[in-house]
């Protein structure tokens, strides 16, 4: 578009050559006839950060693993959701402040409805302490979902271990999300350690993993008759969400 200003976005993470957001956003530019770049910024940790900010004209950039929380203290405010959710996947910049959203809230209830039936009152959320957990947490609850929180070790954050995890707490559950990056492309092998012979045609696993577009935990669920469903329709709307809020502030 003639006399548009190339803007800079980018992905802020560790290891992310993988990530899907450069070619969402370089096929949104074209689409659009825009002049803009998204690029990665991969920093094997958070000290590298002002060379992230000292990218000119930098309008926007999309945070994950592993610095959805750990970005918080880096940025000048933050939406009242990504307040209460205590995870940053979106970051704005405008006047020289950058603040932070969650969209990963958005993308997940968006893609995770169509699925859901009347009698899905209990989720278990497998690797409940991270980022894009807390942001899964969030919605379920908004959705009056009773949530209960496994993790490798007892926390304030963490209702039971994998250890802990049995036939009466699966049975008792009709929602089980994998917020782990068990399950990646290469390692297509892995899963989470759950007890999968429980599982049944009640049961809907979400893996918020999209590469491979099915993984061991999902095929686990689907050779049982479980309705299944990965990451990738949410990562979608999470970074629509995230253009949106770069567009219309």
């Amino acid at each position: 578009m003639e006399g548009t200003e190339a803007l800079n976005f980018g992905l802020i993470g560790r290891n992310i050559e993988y990530s899907f957001s450069r070619a969402f956003f370089k096929e949104k530019f074209e689409h659009l006839n825009l002049p803009h770049h998204y690029q990665n910024f991969d920093l094997q940790s958070l000290e590298d950060l002002e060379k992230v900010w000292e990218t000119k004209n930098l309008k926007g950039c999309n945070v994950t693993i592993p610095y959805k929380q750990e970005i918080i203290a880096h940025l000048d405010l933050l939406s009242p959701e990504a307040t209460e959710i205590g995870a940053v996947n979106c970051i704005h910049i405008e006047n020289n402040k950058r603040v932070g959203y969650n969209t990963d809230a958005y993308g997940f209830s968006t893609s995770f409805k169509p699925l859901v039936r009347a009698e899905d009152q209990n989720a278990i959320v497998l690797g409940a302490n991270g980022g894009a957990a807390k942001a899964v947490i969030y919605a379920l609850e908004s959705m009056e979902i009773r949530v209960t929180k496994i993790g490798r070790q007892l926390s304030d954050e963490i209702d039971f271990t994998y250890d802990e995890l049995d036939k009466e707490l699966i049975e008792s559950h009709q929602i089980i999300i994998n917020c782990t990056p068990l399950g990646t492309h290469p390692n297509v092998d892995q899963k989470p350690n759950i007890p999968y012979p429980h599982l049944n045609s009640k049961h809907y696993l979400f893996d918020l993993v999209y590469r491979p577009e099915k993984t061991a935990f999902l095929k686990e669920g689907e050779a049982r008759g479980s309705r299944i469903c990965n990451g990738s329709m949410m990562l979608k709307w999470q970074a629509e969400k995230s253009w949106e809020i770069w567009n219309s502030l």
